[in-house]
């Protein structure tokens, strides 16, 4: 009796050592089974899919066989490891193993979506809008409504979102990705803030914010930042008007067309440096580092006035002579490839169209338009800061 019951032990061992030998093979055989796959595609784990669910569904689009032995060796192998969401790069030849190698790497496809310096908030929402692997739940919103859902009710979206390329994964949604942009924002200028140079004529970081976006929006230059900051703060410093037309162009809204007249810049809005004395009051755009650093960091100097060059670059002035000379030069006698900014391969510029009562007076590109003067006008004494300004063009307010 005893040696059959040593005998039917021995042959349970074997048997069950058989079984546990051909259960490894197996399972070693569909981890090494290789993907049903004979192009590169893209696998979709959606937020809050299981493994369990992910390899029968697999199963039944093809994609691989034995869900079942795939199911008990994540339970007993991989109990715990989650299953992150976002899309997976299956190619030919790949693995199961290797599939769930990524899966614990959580090896995701990234995409990106850059936001550029220089924006508006209105094109800051387009651009996410557009992009199809963004989760959208702001469309119809408005931009109010918008910062309620971010967190931040009651604040003026304009210029408070960092220019910079965020990378996501599917599924993201567009709120995500906007408080993350918001967020960065705040720690830049809190950090520039704590850096800034002494005696500055800002009551908060929010006014050295929108000096910001006056400089980014008035040169593309990096070495000329701190240029276009030092001669607006000497004009605050004096009380003298900006007179920058970004400001009006912002003030005119949707009805800017790619110039600007003298009936614009006379028009009184609350961002039209030519008819407000100081900062208007919002960001006109969004900014990047270099343009807050340069607002709180100004260049030295003695220079109130600036006028584009045509490539680019801007020419610097002390007095309104040398400005009036500047503007001649430059602005009146405009060479046939004059741009007011840099050249952008992705944005080419505007072609300037003269206004219906002033046909014979060119405008400037849209990023720096300007309403040129008559030859014949006498110049002023409070002249324009710079861009493509005439200093010889009258104000309607300027008596001095």
């Amino acid at each position: 009796m005893r040696r059959k019951f040593l005998l039917l032990l021995e042959m349970g061992l074997i048997l069950a050592g058989l079984a546990v030998g051909w259960s490894a093979w197996k399972v070693n055989s569909v981890l090494q089974q290789p993907l049903h796959v004979t192009q590169e595609r893209l696998l979709d784990v959606p937020n809050g899919t299981t493994p369990n669910r992910m390899f029968y569904r697999m199963q039944n689009e093809g994609l691989l066989d034995d869900a079942v032995w795939l199911r008990l060796y994540w339970r007993f192998n991989m109990a715990g490891t989650p299953l992150h969401t976002g899309e997976y790069r299956l190619t030919p030849g790949m693995t199961v193993e290797q599939l769930f190698d990524a899966w614990r790497r959580a090896d995701v496809v990234q995409y990106n979506l850059t936001l550029v310096e220089g924006w508006t908030f209105r094109q800051v929402r387009s651009a996410v809008a557009k992009h199809e692997k963004i989760k959208h739940t702001l469309d119809g919103l408005s931009d109010s409504e918008v910062m309620d859902k971010l967190g931040h009710t009651g604040v003026f979206p304009e210029g408070r979102f960092f220019p910079d390329t965020y990378r996501f994964v599917r599924g993201m949604s567009d709120v995500e990705l906007l408080q993350q942009a918001y967020m960065r924002l705040d720690e830049v200028l809190a950090k520039e803030w704590a850096e800034r140079t002494t005696d500055l004529p800002y009551r908060d970081p929010y006014q050295a914010l929108i000096m910001a976006s006056l400089v980014e929006k008035e040169t593309g230059i990096p070495q000329e930042r701190g240029q276009i900051a030092g001669v607006f703060v000497r004009r605050l410093r004096l009380g003298m008007m900006l007179q920058t037309d970004p400001t009006v162009i912002y003030g005119m809204g949707e009805r800017y067309n790619g110039k600007i007249t003298r009936a614009d810049l006379r028009e009184p809005t609350p961002y039209n440096t030519y008819t407000i004395t100081g900062l208007p009051p919002t960001p006109i755009a969004m900014v990047g580092r270099e343009a807050i650093h340069a607002a709180l960091n100004p260049s030295d100097g003695t220079s109130l006035y600036f006028v584009a060059r045509g490539d680019g670059s801007h020419v610097f002035s002390d007095d309104l002579d040398d400005h009036n000379s500047a503007v001649r030069e430059f602005q009146l006698k405009r060479r046939a490839d004059y741009r007011s900014s840099p050249a952008s391969p992705s944005q080419p510029e505007p072609q300037p169209q003269p206004d219906a009562d002033e046909a014979e007076q060119p405008e400037a590109p849209a990023d720096e338009s300007t309403a040129q003067p008559a030859p014949d006008q006498p110049p002023v004494q409070d002249a324009p800061a710079g861009g493509a300004q005439a200093a010889e063009r009258p104000m309607p307010d300027e008596q001095h």
